[in-house]
């Protein structure tokens, strides 16, 4: 937590989680697959809405049009199952006529005009993770029903390009109890922090020259823990005394940057360097442990109020001091 609580977010920035556009982008990709089709298929249906064998024979033929669907089928305005289900290249008519009120697609708002996703729920049929997509079918101002085609949630993954990552700045407060005897305690000077030039050094030149993509400092505890290129699925925590050994190279070879990397060689020691000035700029608000990963851009900062934030490089590099220090900047 800043000195200075901040009022506003810039407004420059996108602040939507990363969470939640991954999972925008997601379902805008399910749509821009089965939206066209489905509108397609329910001009068709409509013509033969009243007769069940007609009506199972355009479902048939449309599921060949829905990549990734798994079951196709009809249900009129009463949540009445009106077709049989079209599941793999078959009909199976034997839920015909069964009540679905209470299915969570059938819960949400229904597309009375045009298409809609549901949210992700729990099949009843495959008893997977689900979303489907509900289409309305219309004579002229006549609402007749639905078509509705599910798509089992892991059949998707990996069918589409990789969601592009966002650039938000998220805060969160932290423990209670921390936060209420903050202006209680000062900080205490680690052994990192009576060398914290010589290790910010260290890390810049890590992270530049030998394949360390992503780094958390505990500047408290004099330790920082190291994720490798070589081994991203691992991480190795180091003491200080690790740190700056300067056989460190021999447990982590040469490298270059990864082609994914956001950051440059300058901005790396930009950021290394706000790190430090937020650590030592105040005896009672101060940082206390900082991430930085050079692949996806995100900077992440503990301070000693337990308070955390998250936040892009770029936005992390252009926020002055009296950001987060107000009128104590020029401590820093």
């Amino acid at each position: 937590m800043p000195l200075q609580e901040p009022t506003h977010q810039p407004s420059a920035w996108n602040v939507m989680s990363a969470f939640k556009e991954r999972i925008a982008y997601q379902k805008q990709q399910l749509a821009s697959l089965a939206a066209e089709p489905l509108a397609t298929l329910a001009v068709e249906a409509a013509l033969v809405w009243q007769d069940p064998t007609q009506l199972d024979q355009v479902l048939l033929q449309g599921l060949g049009q829905l990549p990734h669907c798994h079951m196709l089928y009809a249900v009129n305005t009463h949540n009445i199952l009106i077709s049989a289900n079209i599941e793999d290249g078959q009909l199976d008519a034997q839920w015909r006529g069964l009540d679905l009120t209470g299915r969570p697609y059938l819960s949400s708002t229904l597309p009375y005009q045009g298409f809609t996703l549901s949210p992700v729920y729990t099949s009843r049929h495959s008893t997977l993770p689900c979303i489907t997509a509900i289409q309305a079918v219309r004579d002229g101002n006549e609402i007749l029903g639905f078509i509705a085609a599910d798509y089992n949630v892991e059949d998707l993954h990996g069918q589409r390009e990789k969601a592009p990552a966002a650039a938000g700045w998220s805060q969160y407060k932290g423990d209670p109890a921390i936060r209420g005897t903050v202006f209680q305690q000062q900080r205490s000077i680690s052994a990192m922090d009576k060398v914290l030039d010589e290790v910010m050094d260290i890390i810049a030149g890590m992270i530049r020259n030998h394949g360390i993509f992503h780094v958390k400092i505990h500047f408290s505890s004099s330790r920082a823990s190291f994720w490798s290129l070589d081994d991203p699925y691992d991480y190795n925590i180091h003491m200080l005394d690790e740190i700056v050994d300067p056989e460190r190279c021999l447990a982590y070879p040469r490298r270059d940057p990864h082609e994914r990397t956001q950051v440059g060689f300058e901005d790396i020691g930009r950021v290394l360097n706000q790190f430090k000035a937020l650590r030592h700029a105040d005896e009672t608000i101060y940082l206390r442990s900082a991430s930085f990963n050079t692949i996806n851009g995100m900077v992440g900062l503990t301070f000693s109020c337990d308070g955390s934030h998250y936040i892009h490089f770029q936005q992390f590099l252009d926020m002055d001091s009296g950001f987060w220090f107000g009128d104590r900047a020029e401590a820093v």
